[in-house]
């Protein structure tokens, strides 16, 4: 009796005052950019309730609220720590006001995923984490592995990031065509996705029989996932990824496992996972700078097999300090590829003007937009604040205070892979990051962001302190990092990360469904609807004029060299993980440039991307279109009141991915969602 009422007390869920919600029903959240942040934040956070209404600003931050201090509780009188619910009461509503007030957000996973049933009763707290890693090296010690890790998170929507040291370590041995074939009838969960994965790559690695698979249990096209959202892609897309790996094994059998059929498999995994209903996928892997196979990867005259599945990761290389950058630099010039990742200062450092202290000498790689050092089967969650939006460096610290407290929190729960919570109880590793970095300094000085960073660094350690010991957990091994943001950061306003915008006015247009419910008051409010391009029958695009702020310089204004020093001074300052920065440079005028900074900048930074700079040229309904303050006063004018209160079952279209951000929003030719992609 005893010990099921200590388990009854353990599953209570917290709950914010009833009294104190209220005050926040009727008010207005501060979502930015005329309309598009709130626009963004009902296709894309807001889940659909028990009623069929759409959920309110409101009821996400008190559901992500409560979700966090539920993780808490359960924490704490699982332990029998002693929980103080007035404390908790108190704390809660602090951490509710900045969130609605957008002063910091959750990553989008946790707007999406927090105090759901994904995480309250199926327990998939991974869903809440940004990132991984995974590192192909110990293929003798389980063949598959690293593979299925990467397809069970990319799955629940975490971004990968893997390398290509396994290259030799094992023999693909082929299936052995003297056995009698073997059937495998795939359950339709992803487990069975996993699995099936799991059966085939053994199938090749161990040299047992042929495996056919049996897809009747699979779900047809269309039917509703519960859970996640959206339908089912039906059995076609992993129909698809199990003959499209046979064949690179087939290749590479009697062969020891190559750089190409690693990243090939891995590249096919992320393919599938984008069309089974995860609407984006990301994936990075590190090689050899030394490796013509690796560095060929995307050259798809060499490699004409990999066209449709290369560009489902970013390719970047472990740069070794004191390399020769020359070549590396000319095929950047071609195409922005390789990335660099300098593994021994990422080893070494935390902050770079802390000097080195060795304490993640365990890393082995980095996620897909490369903020976050991570060893092998780690995992990492990510939080945003916003300077800018802060009167006062004493506000911004009691932000920080939250910010820090709901990615601490996460750490807490506990993911279904052994390895994964056996690195992450050791490490609890987080990344707060800082958006608006170019309106702050703008408006205030990079002075005045210098001192911010600092003493708010200095913040999250007194609190890491504080709350490790309340919560009877080691102290995080790192906890802030610079993220590229995207659609979080539209929410409140903000530029993203420490990028400065392409134009300080633009139109920004968005794809919806034509029988998304958030048409018709877009429409009402004066919004420019039309038919998407190619997607006539299906799709519609909205227009939203945007103005970034007075005063704000253009990416094309700042050089090479300034955009080196700022993710520089961020690595300095600010971030013991990593700051993502992809540097845009003018191929004409700066490419000579790039090997210089790379030279320099090696001994200052953990990671770098560089893309070329191009004029795309106009083309029809352009993700973002550059305009002069005229164009966007006049469509300014235009709008009248936007009002999405009386919608209900929008089916929110999440991206499931890395906190929903792509690394880079890079304008491309083609009618592709949104035109959002990672570089």
């Amino acid at each position: 009796m005893l010990r099921q009422k200590l388990r009854e007390k353990i599953m209570e869920k917290f709950k914010l005052s009833d009294n104190f919600i209220a005050k926040f029903k009727r008010k207005k959240p501060p979502f930015g950019f005329n309309g598009l942040g709130e626009l963004v934040y009902m296709r894309t956070y807001s889940r659909i309730k028990e009623n069929g209404k759409n959920e309110r600003w409101w009821e996400t931050v008190q559901r992500v609220v409560e979700g966090t201090y539920s993780m808490q509780k359960q924490h704490i009188d699982s332990h029998q720590l002693g929980w103080n619910p007035w404390q908790a009461q108190k704390s809660a509503q602090d951490m509710y006001e900045r969130i609605f007030t957008m002063k910091f957000l959750p990553p989008g996973r946790g707007l999406w995923a927090m105090g759901t049933p994904i995480t309250e009763k199926k327990g998939l707290y991974a869903a809440l984490n940004n990132c991984a890693f995974v590192s192909t090296k110990t293929l003798k010690e389980d063949y598959a592995k690293p593979f299925c890790f990467l397809m069970d998170a990319s799955m629940l929507g975490v971004g990968v990031g893997f390398d290509t040291k396994g290259a030799g370590e094992i023999v693909v041995k082929g299936i052995n065509k003297t056995r009698n074939k073997q059937t495998f009838e795939i359950p339709d969960t992803r487990e069975g996705w996993v699995e099936s994965l799991r059966v085939l790559l053994e199938s090749y690695f161990h040299g047992t029989a042929e495996v056919i698979f049996n897809y009747d249990k699979i779900r047809p096209v269309g039917q509703p996932i519960q859970g996640f959202g959206g339908v089912s892609s039906g059995h076609e897309p992993l129909k698809e990824v199990h003959e499209e790996i046979q064949k690179v094994l087939e290749k590479n059998s009697g062969e020891p496992i190559s750089i190409t059929t690693i990243v090939d498999i891995m590249n096919l995994i992320g393919k599938c996972v984008v069309a089974g209903n995860v609407r984006r996928t990301a994936e990075i892997v590190f090689g050899d700078p030394n490796s013509e196979e690796y560095l060929d990867l995307k050259n798809y005259k060499i490699n004409k097999h990999r066209e449709t599945y290369g560009w489902t990761s970013n390719n970047s290389v472990f740069a070794e300090l004191g390399m020769d950058y020359t070549e590396a630099s000319k095929r950047i010039v071609d195409n922005g590829e390789p990335g660099f990742a300098w593994l021994e200062n990422m080893r070494k450092y935390s902050r770079m003007k802390n000097g080195g202290d060795d304490k993640d000498h365990r890393v082995m790689g980095g996620n897909p937009c490369l903020e976050q050092s991570l060893e092998s089967y780690e995992l990492c969650c990510l939080v945003e604040t916003f300077p800018d939006n802060h009167e006062s460096f004493e506000d911004y610290a009691r932000t920080l205070k939250y910010a820090y407290l709901y990615a601490k929190t996460v750490t807490l729960g506990r993911t279904h892979w052994s390895d994964t919570n056996r690195v992450m109880l050791r490490n609890r590793r987080i990344g707060c990051s800082v958006s608006g970095v170019a309106q702050f300094i703008t408006n205030r000085g990079l002075d005045e962001l210098k001192d911010w960073l600092n003493n708010g660094f200095d913040v999250i350690q007194e609190w890491d302190d504080v709350y490790s010991d309340w919560f009877a957990v080691p102290n995080s091994i790192k906890t802030t990092s610079v993220k590229p943001s995207g659609t979080v950061s539209l929410l409140a306003g903000a530029t993203p990360g420490l990028h400065y915008p392409e134009s300080r006015f633009y139109i920004r247009r968005m794809r919806l469904s034509n029988q998304s419910e958030l048409l018709a008051p877009l429409k009402k409010a004066g919004y420019k609807l039309e038919p998407a391009f190619g997607s006539e029958d299906t799709t519609m695009v909205v227009e939203v004029p945007v103005d970034v702020g007075e005063g704000i310089r253009t990416a094309a204004e700042l050089s090479i060299w300034e955009q080196f020093s700022l993710a520089a001074f961020l690595q300095r300052h600010w971030a013991d993980n990593q700051v993502s920065c992809t540097v845009t440079f003018n191929p004409e005028t700066e490419a000579d440039q790039i090997a210089p900074c790379l030279n320099y900048y090696q001994y200052h930074l953990k990671g770098i991307s560089l893309l070329p700079r191009h004029d795309y040229g106009a083309y029809k309904q352009m993700p973002y279109e550059a305009i002069d303050e005229k164009t966007y006063k006049k469509e300014v004018n235009k709008l009248g009141k936007l009002s999405f209160g009386v919608i209900k079952n929008e089916e929110a279209d999440v991206d499931k991915f890395c906190n929903n951000d792509s690394c880079e929003v890079i304008p491309m030719t083609g009618d592709n969602d949104d035109q959002e992609y990672a570089n």
